[in-house]
């Protein structure tokens, strides 16, 4: 079996490639590129193995002169740079110990030690320069199936990381077959070592999360999470009930994923979850939203349409009623509006906490007004 796909054929892939096999050494794709490959689906990232160490690949790339970066020169990671392209090239590997959240590795001489010590069988499957597969541990009947089954015993991967338990929801969120269920070995292994998660990092478990709730239904994986009481102890008090009626109504009106809706959906309670500013601001600004719950049409006036659309879609699905009529209609009407009136407009007859007052009464006027209200009929009101 072979793999097509346009990164595959780029010029900057296939001198990487070329560079590694031509100085003797074996270079293979492996992990989300392979994958998504298989599955027809667009990759992020171009992860290269081989047995080349990483002084070797180092040295490689200067006397081409390319760009090389020791990313993760511990672990046998280095990323190289063509044209703004970049490829990490990582060192076959074995790990010799682990405690549950990093590893000591060492190097290895061959793929199968390299894919056993991968987390899920459809992640270690691995393509050469021309796309050919090399399926050491048997994961393309996985994959093709859409199961997401761990390497090897369960307990034994996730004791490596306990990161896996949250890996293990996301990859069946994003790749699991519903249809079929999810892995109930992979399962019950979660279960018995959830208590591993407190001991993870809250941004390590934030950045799961958030990829978790980007999927384009991630409802069955968090409903198994809870489940399993996974949920519990990765989201202080989340509860899922909602979050299946809430991506049916996104779905309704064509709304894209909002991994941190479907976070606030599930709790109010996340702040620990060492989010960026920026989603932070979200979180904190739909929950306003939520408690105040003003027209879709001021919603989307001061907080944006998505926001708009997040709050009133949570309101629905957590009261099982239907959204406001004539929503979409409503969050457009705030689409580049613009207040007409400025300070300068009122700054011969008001100053100061009197200006900024007069400022505000009158803004909320005109959007009470539905944004109709001209900039005379405004001045006429104060």
């Amino acid at each position: 079996m072979h793999i097509s796909a346009d990164w595959l054929n780029q010029q900057n892939t296939r001198t990487v490639m070329t560079l590694l096999t031509g100085a003797g050494y074996e270079a293979y794709f492996v992990g989300g590129c392979v994958r998504n490959a298989l599955l027809n689906e667009p990759a992020s990232d171009i992860d290269i193995s081989t047995n080349a160490h990483p002084d070797a690949v180092v040295k490689i790339a200067t006397a081409a002169g390319i760009k090389s970066i020791p990313t993760g020169i511990d672990h046998g990671t280095v990323t190289i740079v063509i044209g703004g392209d970049a490829y990490e090239i990582t060192t076959f590997r074995k790990d010799i110990a682990t405690d549950g959240r990093r590893a000591i590795v060492a190097y290895a001489d061959n793929i199968i030690d390299d894919a056993r010590r991968r987390d899920f069988t459809m992640n270690a499957i691995y393509a050469d320069q021309s796309g050919k597969v090399t399926d050491p541990l048997n994961g393309l009947p996985d994959l093709l199936a859409r199961h997401v089954r761990f390497i090897d015993g369960p307990d034994q991967r996730i004791a490596e990381d306990y990161l896996r338990i949250l890996r293990f929801f996301r990859f069946t969120a994003w790749y699991g077959d519903i249809n079929n269920g999810i892995d109930a070995e992979g399962l019950a292994a979660c279960a018995r070592g959830l208590d591993g998660l407190q001991n993870l990092s809250r941004e390590r478990v934030g950045g799961e999360v958030s990829k978790l709730l980007s999927a384009p239904n991630p409802a069955p994986a968090v409903a198994a999470m809870a489940q399993s009481g996974v949920l519990a102890q990765t989201i202080k008090g989340a509860q899922h009930q909602f979050l299946a009626p809430l991506i049916h109504l996104e779905q309704q009106f064509d709304v894209a994923p909002n991994w941190i809706a479907r976070l606030v959906c599930l709790t109010r309670d996340a702040q620990d979850l060492r989010l960026s500013r920026k989603d932070e601001n979200q979180r904190i600004n739909l929950i306003k939203l939520l408690d105040n719950n003003p027209p879709p049409h001021a919603a989307a006036y001061r907080y944006g349409a998505t926001l708009a659309y997040s709050a009133a879609l949570i309101l629905a699905a957590s009261l099982e009623s239907v959204p406001p009529k004539k929503l979409r209609e409503n969050i457009a009407l705030a689409n580049e509006v613009v207040f007409p009136i400025k300070s300068t407009d009122l700054s011969d007859q008001l100053q100061g906490k009197s200006l900024g007052n007069a400022l505000r009464k009158l803004e909320r006027r005109w959007i009470q007004s539905r944004f109709t209200m001209t900039k005379q009929e405004l001045l006429n009101e104060l």
